[in-house]
């Protein structure tokens, strides 16, 4: 059996923006492993990490991590993935940035938490041997995905990468330069699962008000978004077979 790995920065990325293709792939029979780099639960949540929480109406007593976790585990369920190991490192409202403009700017000195990230992303492409790796390109530049690009790197590996374009983002700024410059690789079609990805993104109901304005807005936006891309693009390297 093929595997592939779809790397996510944080609770909800791959499930937004290639959902469709891994739900593809679950159905051509590929194993997929859905791994997001930041899902640490660091409580007492403080400063604009409560802020976060806060904002979307969820209390101080509340583990927001967890909560997301099990959003998670139900898109999951939904696009058919077959492993969904969380590699439990903090998001960067715990690691010192401080408001929004601080997560889509330049990373902090000293946050090199990168190099840790890029330890664990080897022991897990070791441990489940992927034919195909997906990625965010850094579209919106958001400081973790920024990390997780860097990391992946790092490693020097020769499996393909297919590097995403990061959901919401490309649908606020289609034409935003992306961190990754790869040549253009593919267009995936997602026709067939475009239902399912929309209610596998409307699991992660913490985080659709804010992003898409709730349900509906889901649906609106990634229907139209879908339409106009002529479905889910990368760049890279994408194999969609394996020997």
């Amino acid at each position: 059996m093929s595997t592939a790995l779809f790397v996510s920065p944080h609770l909800d990325d791959v499930a937004f923006s290639c959902g469709g293709t891994l739900a593809i792939m679950a159905d051509a029979g590929w194993r997929t492993v859905m791994a997001t780099c930041f899902t640490a639960t660091v409580l007492p949540a403080t400063g604009f990490a409560l802020a976060c929480q806060l904002d979307k109406c969820l209390g101080p007593e509340v583990d927001y991590m967890a909560l997301r976790r099990e959003e998670d585990r139900q898109a999951a369920a939904i696009l058919g993935v077959t492993d969904l190991p969380w590699l439990d490192l903090p998001e960067a409202p715990h690691r010192g940035y401080g408001d929004a403009p601080a997560l889509f700017g330049d990373v902090h000195p000293g946050d090199d938490i990168w190099i840790i990230l890029a330890e664990r992303l080897r022991t897990l492409i070791a441990d489940t041997a992927p034919d195909q790796i997906f990625a965010p390109q850094g579209l919106g530049n958001h400081v973790d995905h920024q990390h997780t690009i860097r990391a992946l790197q790092s490693l020097g590996t020769d499996i393909p990468i297919a590097w995403y374009r990061d959901t919401p983002y490309a649908i606020r700024d289609p034409a935003a330069p992306a961190l990754v410059d790869a040549p253009a690789a593919a267009t995936i079609p997602i026709d067939a699962t475009l239902d399912r990805k929309i209610h596998a993104a409307c699991a992660y109901a913490s985080q659709i008000g804010f992003q898409f304005g709730g349900p509906a807005g889901v649906a609106t936006a990634l229907t139209a978004f879908t339409a106009r891309e002529g479905g889910e693009r990368f760049a890279g390297k994408l194999i969609l077979a394996a020997s």
